[in-house]
């Protein structure tokens, strides 16, 4: 199966709320890494869409542009939406665009993630400045943990003073 018909089964499953469909698309042991959520594995995945993604939002749209694959590794720019269920911001859409970053073993993912302006989203959202900056917080803590970051900056010294 072609990237671009995996990556857009995948994403079209997420916005129906089918999270068998979504896992269907990973490995056994793949994993999914939601920036707000965390990660999930296997079966866990359909967890995921169905008890939070579903729980905290409705009227979901992903649409996919320019989905790529390199040997092992395919690339998609996204635009996500939905309309929030949460308390503090019932009826009000969200819009984030990311760059999805899937490994991939033959036609199924063994580990994604994604690259977000998730910040731009939340502002949509209503959520608070401080919230936003918590969030800000946690994904620059992420960013410095992962190995491609480790000759960038000096840990120790990093964030404000």
């Amino acid at each position: 199966m072609a990237f671009e018909t995996l990556i857009r089964q995948m994403t079209q499953a997420a916005s129906r709320g089918d999270g068998n469909a979504v896992a269907s698309c990973f490995t056994d042991d793949g994993v999914y890494h939601d920036v707000f959520y965390g990660s999930f594995r296997g079966q866990e995945i359909a967890d995921l869409i169905e008890n939070y993604f579903h729980r905290d939002g409705e009227n979901f749209v992903w649409d996919i542009h320019q989905p790529v694959r390199q040997g092992d590794i395919g690339y998609a720019r996204y635009v996500f939406s939905y309309d929030s269920r949460l308390p503090q911001a019932r009826g009000r859409r969200g819009i984030f665009e990311g760059v999805a970053i899937c490994h991939l073993q033959e036609d199924r993912i063994t580990r994604y993630r994604e690259v977000a302006t998730a910040a731009s989203g939340l502002y949509l959202l209503g959520f608070s400045a401080k919230s936003i900056h918590r969030f800000v917080k946690h994904d620059t803590e992420n960013l410095l943990d992962r190995p491609e970051t480790a000759g960038h900056i000096d840990r120790k010294s990093a964030g404000p003073s």
